[in-house]
């Protein structure tokens, strides 16, 4: 078999120990798939682990492989993505996907981390309450996408206006507000919940757009679409390309 040197290094950091049984039943494919998605891709540019990893598991949630995401979440703790981390990752996934889709990525998570001996429940990251979210959430709101958001959570129809007021107060107030990771990172995974699931473009487009306005540049996004390709393949990434490129456009960026 032809595995590279470096794909079968990584194939060691990110699992310890562990010999995939494809080894055995799947040669040919193996051989290619783990020289592409970690050799390959891995080495087409300079995203750090920590990043890539977060990446992948919002990627993953989003859509929907549990099975895979176990596996790339002990990975993920092989690389130094904490416990809080990953636990913020599943919960704001509930915002983008619903807890429908979201409910046994909690369970899955919670067994990772029962297997590795840590304890539950984690300290807790919220910094709102039910009286400050729609609040704090507003402002979130306005950090992330800008000032025109201030009086966006009372905007629309009437009959439905409340979407926008519960955007507000829970999915910023309730989720962007917590600790664990910053802004930058929740808009990464945002990226991620929305490309992954496919059919979400008008939003993927908002938020490429919210990511290059607080620092995650074309480039940057570019990584993570390329980094993400492995595991939703090509129609979902191209897609996802395509929104930043729009997005990017949009706002006169050329870098």
């Amino acid at each position: 078999m032809a595995i590279t040197e470096f794909s079968k290094k990584y194939h060691e950091r990110m699992f310890p120990g562990y010999v995939s049984e494809f080894l055995e039943t799947d040669p040919e494919f193996i051989e290619r798939f783990d020289n592409f998605a970690f050799d390959e891709v891995v080495n087409s540019d300079d995203l750090d682990d920590r990043t890539r990893m977060i990446a992948i598991l919002a990627t993953l949630v989003g859509a929907q492989c549990v099975n895979e995401y176990k596996a790339m979440m002990k990975a993920a703790l092989n690389f130094g993505v904490t416990p809080v981390e990953i636990k913020e990752v599943v919960y704001q996934a509930v915002a983008y996907l619903g807890i429908g889709r979201v409910f046994d990525f909690l369970h899955a998570t919670n067994d990772v981390l029962t297997e590795k001996d840590i304890r539950l429940p984690l300290e807790g990251q919220a910094t709102t309450t039910t009286e400050n979210r729609l609040e704090i959430g507003i402002q979130a709101q306005v950090d992330v996408f800008g000032p025109q958001m201030a009086d966006f959570y009372k905007s629309g129809p009437e009959e439905s206006r409340h979407i926008n007021h519960w955007l507000a107060g829970n999915c910023f107030g309730d989720y962007y507000t917590r600790t664990g990771l910053d802004y930058k990172m929740r808009e990464v995974i945002t990226f991620c919940f929305l490309s992954a699931q496919g059919g979400c473009e008008p939003q993927l487009t908002s938020h490429a757009a919210a990511n290059m306005r607080i620092g995650n540049d074309k480039q940057f996004l570019i990584k993570i679409i390329s980094q993400c390709l492995p595991y939703i393949g090509y129609p979902r990434s191209l897609n996802a390309l395509r929104c930043v490129n729009e997005a990017a456009a949009r706002m006169g960026e050329n870098r």
